[in-house]
């Protein structure tokens, strides 16, 4: 006779519909997973896919071959771009640091006055974006019609041309004023962490106070400096604005400038430009790479431990007055005179240099015109969406993808940690050319909409949400989630009710800052926009092509204004919902 198996009893959850019993959690934590796959992944395995097939033209489909490479890497051309690539990266960035980190050891090291605003100040160039900024320098120095170049001349009495933007040279000094407020940032991170007993020592022991600093400070700071450094050379090397508005005109081109090239000649030479993408994304995962190694290194360097320490600061004497004149030296070059340049020049008809007879023909028409452009109030209306909907859902992914390497076991999270950085080591101007080669091959439906910036900005910003969230996220203790889980709130009830609001310092901060390099971004766009989806970087680009440097001073004007205001009120929305202690 055959056993009978025992009949289970029906449980409730059995009578749930499927939908109702798949756990909220793994749903979730599968689509944020796949997402940051998808965007880590797709735009690596295209472009290198793209760099072995020949264009598509008069209707030849596109062929696999190794041409591409072949003319990249031995035709003397590209030994000139790698050459000038490099000439320009390492200049740029051996010129910001020099000049950030020397201000950044006065500020943390000497008894300057106003120490305090000059570093609140520093913070005001981060929010001019490139591209105004270098067209705000071309007005300043070209060598015919550059105010600081007229000015001179005038007052010497000279045809001596004193300032020269747009040579190599030029670039390097624009590109390295540009950078110099993150490398005073880094360094002064450096210097304030550091035990300054140990220059107090060599002091006492009869040490000049620059001897000091080359053989001890800076010393100490090492894997600070080179770290730094590979920050600045990755950053200088896929810069986009200052080659293509200072270079390309006077025929001096780098990498970013000739991708750029490629794609806009007929046919288009869309492999061509994937293989110098690829050889500049080599050259900057060399760069991350070695950050990363240096950064573990670090803790040779560690001069603060359990015991604690004051800092104290250096007696200048008299020449605090010197280096207080360096600051104000210093931001009237890359924020006054800047700015000043370009409400200048949004004030007249048609652009001139300073003068008593132009101050007469001084005019608001440049703004009624911008406010009247229909173009640009729909830039600033794209710029707006993809600025904030970008933000808001790299701060909800990157929340995630921080509560699953930092809070969880799981197998394989350090791979999902890994896969959401990826995408710090594509230049933007590469980016955009692998998405854009994805979405031309894979046709649906995103191409020329605002989808498909949409991509691009979540691509590009990623990471840098991911930084913001992981540090808050290691603040919160275990113990706050296992409380509300035994409460009998579920995963999704846990995570928006207790996760979520002690994140929001972070959240609150990577957020705001990703909005604001969204509405600053021109590299990862400019391969990616169409006529019905300028953005307001694009508008500033086209307008500087179209030679409107009267209406494109105006909208810079009213454009770093408002981002100012933004800036201001994040500090009051950081000084509000801050959380003091977790």
């Amino acid at each position: 006779m055959e056993a009978v198996e025992p009949m289970r009893a029906i449980q409730p959850s059995d009578r749930l519909p499927l939908w109702r019993r798949i756990d909220s959690k793994w749903l979730i934590i599968g689509a944020c997973t796949l997402l940051v796959a998808y965007l880590a992944l797709m735009p690596l395995c295209f472009l290198i896919w793209q760099s072995f097939y020949t264009p598509e033209v008069a209707g030849r489909a596109a062929e696999f071959t190794f041409d591409n490479y072949v003319r990249t890497y031995t035709s003397p051309e590209t030994l000139g771009l790698l050459a000038n690539s490099l000439k320009f990266a390492v200049g740029s960035s051996l010129f910001a640091f020099v000049v950030g980190a020397a201000l950044a050891w006065v500020n943390e090291r000497t008894n300057t006055p106003f120490k305090s605003l000059f570093f609140a100040l520093s913070i005001v160039p981060l929010i001019i974006p490139g591209v105004l900024f270098v067209v705000a320098w071309g007005m300043l120095g070209s060598p015919k019609t550059g105010i600081l170049n007229v000015m001179l001349q005038d007052l010497l009495g000279t045809d001596a041309v004193f300032f020269d933007v747009y040579s190599m040279w030029g670039m390097i000094w624009v590109e390295g004023l540009q950078y110099s407020p993150m490398a005073f940032l880094f360094m002064t991170a450096a210097f304030r962490a550091m035990d300054p007993s140990l220059e107090e020592s060599a002091l006492m022991s009869g040490a000049s106070m620059f001897q000091v600093a080359r053989r001890v400070t800076f010393r100490l700071a090492r894997p600070a400096i080179f770290a730094t450094l590979l920050v600045l050379f990755v950053r200088t090397l896929e810069s986009f604005e200052v080659p293509a508005l200072l270079g390309l005109p006077v025929g001096i081109q780098v990498l970013t400038s000739s991708i750029y090239q490629a794609i806009h000649q007929y046919p288009s030479q869309i492999g061509l430009a994937s293989t110098y993408a690829v050889a500049l994304l080599v050259i900057t995962t060399g760069g991350i790479y070695l950050q990363s190694r240096i950064t573990a290194q670090s803790g040779r360097y560690a001069t603060v431990t359990g015991k604690g320490f004051r800092p104290r600061v250096m007696d200048l004497g008299r020449w605090r007055y010197a280096t207080a004149a360096m600051f104000i030296a210093y931001f009237t070059l890359i924020v006054v005179l800047p700015f000043l340049v370009l409400l200048w020049a949004s004030l007249q008809r048609f652009y001139s240099a300073p003068s008593w007879a132009a101050m007469s023909d001084l005019t608001l028409d440049a703004y009624r015109t911008v406010f009247e452009y229909p173009s640009l109030r729909e830039s600033v209306v794209n710029s707006v969406l993809l600025a904030v909907g970008s933000a808001t859902l790299i701060m909800f992914v990157s929340s995630v993808i921080c509560w699953i390497v930092v809070k969880t076991r799981l197998p394989g999270r350090w791979l999902l940690d890994n896969l959401a950085s990826l995408p710090m080591v594509f230049p933007g101007l590469v980016l955009g050319l692998a998405i854009m080669v994805f979405y031309l091959g894979f046709d649906i439906g995103i191409y020329g909409s605002l989808w498909i910036l949409f991509i691009a900005y979540v691509t590009r910003f990623l990471p840098y949400g991911l930084r913001y969230s992981t540090t808050s996220m290691l603040q919160i203790h275990k113990e706050l989630e296992e409380s509300a889980q035994m409460s009998g709130a579920s995963w999704w009830m846990m995570f928006r009710r207790v996760v979520l609001p002690l994140l929001k310092p972070g959240l609150l901060a990577g957020w705001l800052y990703v909005v604001i390099v969204s509405v600053r971004e021109l590299s990862s766009s400019i391969l990616l926009y169409s006529s019905d989806t300028r953005v307001i970087s694009i508008a500033i680009w086209e307008l500087w092509e179209n030679g409107q440097y009267v209406e494109l001073s105006a909208f810079g004007v009213m454009f770093i204004v408002a981002l100012f205001l933004l800036v201001m009120a994040a500090q009051l929305a950081g000084k509000r919902f801050g959380v003091k202690e977790i």
